[in-house]
């Protein structure tokens, strides 16, 4: 229920960036710059995220994030310049990024008692909220003010971590008060070899989440300004990554029990990548929804698995830092892309999304030899 609301309240608002783009006057630079502070606040909070899990317990520190998340969605609709669109935006991004390490480090604790491959199926639920959430604002884009439409948001998530909050609170998370000598071992598992590792898959992470933020960010204003696509349209196309994502995710246990680690992350890589340069180049709106979903397929796995591995080696901590990296490729996209739109165009830039694709294609095969360390 957390990892969904958390795709439904993002998804939520990243719909709504055309009209608030129109509303605060913003040119396709200081948007990205504004868009920063999702990133920004995202990075700061994830890690004292790791280590309030480790002093509060992961499920704890989930149902705070998620009253906060649910209040700081509304903020953004109440702006009118690029400056306080961007301050607002660093509380959205600070509760969000919180929220994601919590139910991340919670989510690596249930796989490790499972002794199954299941993380993709968490973030599957994150993306059918994604696709809810982008859905529900693709249909009330055209009739409803962004300001009623984020604030309902907001009605919505304080219900459903009211709802849910409990029940997880009942359940005493690994990571509550742990005793003097439990407390060092996350840190002693970042020295080394085993830091490498985490590092190495914080890299990967970071190339798909540059991906996922830029067809978050950039994707609908894409679909509007570039190829003329009416506002439920263009809202449409992120809601479609997100069913392609979550069906690749409702795949992802299957695929790693088969496939294994190298070869999930290396097609994914590829196919990402070929997807991008579709959803970036394509002439028409209807390739372009196509490449968008091609794009979530491959990005599907990725994340997850890199997360998951680096929880594995180093629980929260490992979680946070490879969070942290990951969320470092969405802290570079939005002004990356926004500059490069400025300075050639939006397809062009978006053409980056293919490239850190690939990387993490090269990546996720040089991570073969790491994959049981």
């Amino acid at each position: 229920m957390f990892f969904a609301l958390d795709g439904f309240l993002f998804a939520g608002w990243v719909v709504r960036i055309p009209a608030i783009k129109h509303q605060t006057g913003a040119s396709a630079s200081t948007l990205g710059l504004a868009l920063l502070g999702v990133s920004a606040g995202a990075v700061i909070t994830m890690m004292l995220t790791g280590r309030l899990c480790h002093r509060y317990g992961s499920h704890a520190v989930t149902v705070v994030c998620g009253v906060l998340l649910s209040l700081s969605i509304a903020l953004p609709a109440q702006t009118h310049s690029a400056l306080s669109l961007g301050l607002v935006l660093l509380v959205f991004g600070a509760a969000y990024g919180g929220m994601n390490v919590a139910m991340n480090s919670a989510a690596v604790d249930l796989v490790a008692a499972l002794r199954r491959p299941v993380m993709p199926g968490f973030h599957a639920a994150f993306s059918l909220g994604g696709m809810i959430g982008a859905g529900l604002g693709g249909l009330v884009a055209g009739g409803l003010s962004p300001a009623l439409h984020l604030f309902s948001l907001t009605g919505i998530g304080l219900v459903v971590t009211a709802l849910a909050g409990p029940v997880l609170l009942q359940h005493r998370s690994p990571g509550t008060a742990p005793a003097p000598a439990d407390a060092g071992k996350p840190a002693q598992r970042l020295n080394g070899r085993a830091r490498k590792v985490v590092l190495l898959f914080g890299v990967i992470a970071l190339c798909t989440a540059y991906g996922e933020g830029a067809l978050a960010d950039w994707g609908a204003l894409h679909l509007e300004q570039d190829l003329h696509a009416r506002p439920g349209v263009a809202a449409a196309g992120y809601s479609l990554f997100a069913l392609a994502m979550t069906a690749g995710r409702l795949s992802g246990t299957t695929l790693l029990e088969r496939l294994g680690q190298t070869r999930t992350l290396v097609a994914g890589g590829v196919t990402a990548g070929a997807g991008m340069l579709l959803g970036s180049l394509a002439p028409t709106v209807w390739l372009a929804l196509l490449g968008f979903a091609v794009t979530g397929l491959g990005l599907a796995n990725i994340f997850p698995v890199a997360v998951g591995r680096a929880g594995e080696l180093a629980g929260p901590g490992g979680v946070a830092a490879a969070s942290t990296l990951g969320y470092g490729g969405m802290l570079l996209g939005p002004p990356a892309i926004g500059f490069l739109a400025d300075w050639f165009s939006l397809p062009v830039a978006l053409t980056t999304v293919a490239v850190l694709a690939g990387a993490a294609a090269a990546l996720g095969y040089g991570a073969r030899k790491t994959a049981h360390t």
